[in-house]
């Protein structure tokens, strides 16, 4: 591991990383951007600030404890900006904060069905747009990305996002 990351930070292995970012941002702008499905407009007409938007999805994990601090941990804010991010969701009726069953001092966050219904669509137009993308792909293309992620999908940070995520389209 250690020569992997030593290997990485010579002039040669950040070169060859910063490659693979451009190469990476590309496939994600052609993915997520104008040319890959709703994702931006749906965000764009839902009226949310970027932290709003990301506590929303984050509060629509299953997984998720619904704490401000908690929120803030995930999405790796401060706990001030975590509480504006969840105040702006409340006050659009998208989250509701509710007195903790086991302990009365703790308020837990929790997507309305409204919240529930916006971070539906915004994770349904980005998988649209993601399947739009690999449906404009030449079937030994798609093999080749496929056999590509799933090595990266052996990385436990990935997997645990990985089965996260394929819980929450596959419903």
């Amino acid at each position: 591991m250690e020569a992997a990351t030593s290997n990485r930070n010579t002039a040669g292995g950040q070169e060859q990383a910063s490659d693979v970012s451009i190469k990476l941002g590309a496939l994600m702008l052609r993915c997520l951007g104008g040319r890959g499905g709703d994702a931006f407009r749906v965000v764009d007409e839902s009226g949310l600030s970027f932290g709003q938007l990301k506590a929303l999805i984050e509060l629509e994990r299953p997984d998720t404890k619904g704490t401000v601090t908690a929120l803030a941990e995930e999405l790796g804010v401060s706990a001030a900006s975590a509480s504006r991010a969840a105040d702006g969701l409340v006050r659009r009726k998208l989250a509701t904060r509710v007195e903790d069953a086991d302990d009365r001092r703790v308020r837990r966050l929790a997507l309305t069905q409204a919240g529930r219904e916006l971070a539906e669509r915004i994770i349904s137009a980005r998988l649209a747009g993601l399947e739009e993308f690999t449906g404009s792909l030449e079937p030994d293309e798609r093999k080749k990305l496929e056999a590509t992620l799933d090595t990266l999908l052996e990385r436990p940070e990935l997997a645990e996002i990985y089965a996260s995520y394929e819980k929450r389209v596959r419903k």
